[in-house]
């Protein structure tokens, strides 16, 4: 079928107001999340694991429910409207509520902000990828040319925030809350009513409960989590928790880390942009399983790069890898699950199938990935992981489906 040109498209310029606003809000405190918690905050590699099983624990159950309601609601707004809130609400609980309790009370801040940032982020950058992929398939244009303008927005918000966060991480936080306020502006002009709405909604209202049963009974829905769990949670792992203060760490003058890191995570996310929307015409020409195997082998190159080198502008460069294995992951899972399985079920395969699946091994590893960092640190952690993804690859080549998905006139009404 014929794709329209995107920017003639007004579905397409709402989609990327959607992802731009929500990543750039992301970016200005998760971008620098490890280093607060660890440099300004003063606390142990032990307690800032245990913050990241939390809120990956957390962030599983309102995939779970995100995934079924957004497949059951289409293209209904009902949770998008409730992301845009709780970014809204960001700036005031992260400097009032969250900082003080961390400090004062650790386990309740813990548990506050694992549900916060659960329903607003962890679960919440799933729920808006799988609802403009959605649009994307119903209103006939490439989700990856759309998810260009998320990764913008997530480049601009590092930038700056590096900036930011060197003078004061709470000058980041109102950032947030800004962009919250952007985000339902967009909601709120964003209208897919009319007839193909009625159509698509009436389509999707017939999901029961055994398609989504069906799911879970399919052999590659289980390769496929496998896969997830061997390669994309350990690169979380290692980008998220240990990479920025693991790259802090490189620096004499520590007050420039977060400011470079800045700079280093801006460029890196613009070439992640850039490739959002050129590699969905690569991974449609080789399909989605050989793309998944090539972005597992270049998060084995960077971690293994980070294990062998120490020097600051080497391991700056292997980070650019960062910007080529995303786009890969990201929409090869999309297009790997509209090629497997019901296409009506796309946020569920990508909430529970990717998110939730790489949130399970987050959880379980996190704490003791801390606890060795407390005794050992980088360099063993790092060929252990390395060598887990090697194994995970050749899994996948001998088990994940061939499919490729080859869209039909009728799929853009019935999504």
């Amino acid at each position: 079928m014929k794709i329209n040109m995107p920017f003639s498209n007004d579905k397409y310029r709402y989609s990327s107001g959607y992802l731009l606003f929500f990543f750039a809000a992301w970016s200005l405190w998760w971008s620098f999340y490890a280093m607060w918690l660890k440099n300004k905050l003063g606390l142990s590699g032990t307690e800032v694991g245990m913050l990241y099983s939390v809120n990956q624990f957390f962030s599983m159950i309102f995939m779970i429910a995100y995934g079924f309601l957004q497949d059951k609601l289409g293209t209904r707004k009902p949770l998008i409207w409730l992301i845009g809130v709780v970014i809204t609400l960001s700036g005031p609980f992260l400097i009032y509520v969250y900082e003080p309790l961390l400090i004062s009370s650790f386990k309740l801040g813990m548990m506050l902000g694992a549900v916060f940032f659960g329903l607003g982020y962890l679960a919440g950058y799933g729920l808006v990828d799988s609802f403009v992929e959605k649009i994307s398939r119903r209103f006939n244009f490439e989700f990856g040319t759309a998810r260009f303008w998320g990764c913008l927005g997530y480049a601009v918000g590092t930038f700056v925030g590096g900036i930011f966060f060197s003078i004061n991480p709470h000058i980041n936080f109102w950032c947030v809350s800004v962009m919250g306020v952007l985000f339902l502006i967009v909601n709120l002009l964003f209208k897919t009513e009319g007839n193909d709405e009625k159509v698509a909604s009436s389509q999707v209202s017939t999901l029961t409960k055994q398609d989504f049963i069906t799911i879970f009974k399919d052999s590659q829905f289980w390769f496929f989590v496998i896969f997830v769990v061997g390669t994309w949670s350990f690169y979380n792992i290692y980008d998220q928790q240990m990479f920025p203060v693991f790259y802090a760490g490189l620096f004499e003058n520590p007050e420039m880390a977060p400011r470079v890191y800045g700079y280093l995570n801006s460029v890196q996310v613009i070439l992640e942009a850039i490739g959002m929307a050129l590699i969905p015409f690569l991974i449609n020409r080789i399909g989605p399983k050989s793309a998944l195997l090539l972005g597992g082998l270049i998060m084995t190159c960077r971690i293994l790069g980070s294990a062998i080198f120490t020097d600051i502008y080497i391991i700056s460069f292997i980070k650019m890898l960062h910007a080529l294995e995303v786009p890969l992951f990201v929409i090869s899972v999309f297009k790997f699950s509209v090629a497997n399985f019901d296409k009506r079920l796309s946020s569920t395969m990508y909430l529970v199938g990717f998110n939730i699946a790489s949130s399970i091994g987050i959880i379980v590893l996190s704490l003791p990935i801390g606890q060795l960092f407390d005794k050992i640190g980088y360099q063993s952690i790092f060929f252990l992981m390395a060598g887990i993804v090697i194994l995970t690859i050749f899994f996948g080549y001998f088990t994940l489906s061939k499919k490729k998905h080859e869209p039909s006139v009728l799929e853009y009404v019935n999504s």
